[in-house]
């Protein structure tokens, strides 16, 4: 389908509502909202957006999943019934995420450490670094398992899977995703 670019620029700002099932124990964190994936009300929906590769790629979804044009009901659910859960460290939609300010990410690390602690999932996997650093206050923070619990859940911070980033391969993703998923007690399938 696709949006014009009127459709795009009109969801600047909005938010995107979390994904999450009845339980989560795995917890996947995008640092904002693009306008695509505002547009389309599903995360990480932007073509060209590495998660959905690489969450399948790591045994962590039934097929690989396309959310340009929103996230289909059956794949919504693939994910929550895994214990899979998405949300956004800043629910506001910008077109880069560097439009962000200091202080909202400051504010989305605190909202997101009461989620967690709401949510109680085994692991929380922040997607982006500077994000990480910013928002939590750990300036020489490095990409992987950090020594302290969000809300009680082991914390890794892995690269943002935005096809800007090419620091991050699908593959690395991927198995950073696995290697998450076990800690969190899901048993990824095998590809």
């Amino acid at each position: 389908m696709g949006f014009t670019r009127e459709e795009l620029l009109a969801a600047a700002g909005k938010s995107v509502p979390d994904l999450l099932g009845p339980r989560t124990d795995l917890l996947f964190v995008g640092i904002n909202p693009g306008l695509w994936t505002a547009a389309a009300q599903a995360h990480f929906a932007k073509r060209g957006n590495r998660f959905y590769q690489a969450l399948h790629r790591a045994g962590l979804s039934n097929r690989l999943i396309d959310a340009a044009d929103g996230l289909e009901a059956g794949d919504a659910d693939d994910l929550t019934s895994r214990g899979i859960g998405i949300t956004n460290l800043v629910n506001r939609a910008t077109a880069r995420a560097d439009e962000l300010g200091a202080g909202e990410l400051v504010d989305g690390a605190r909202l997101l450490a009461i989620k967690a602690m709401t949510l109680q999932p085994q692991v929380t996997v922040i997607l982006g670094l500077t994000a990480y650093r910013i928002g939590f206050a750990r300036p020489r923070a490095r990409a992987g398992w950090q020594e302290e619990k969000l809300g009680g859940a082991d914390l890794l911070v892995a690269g943002n899977p935005s096809g800007l980033n090419a620091h991050q391969t699908v593959d690395d993703l991927a198995a950073s995703f696995r290697e998450a998923a076990l800690r969190a007690g899901l048993r990824p399938a095998s590809h």
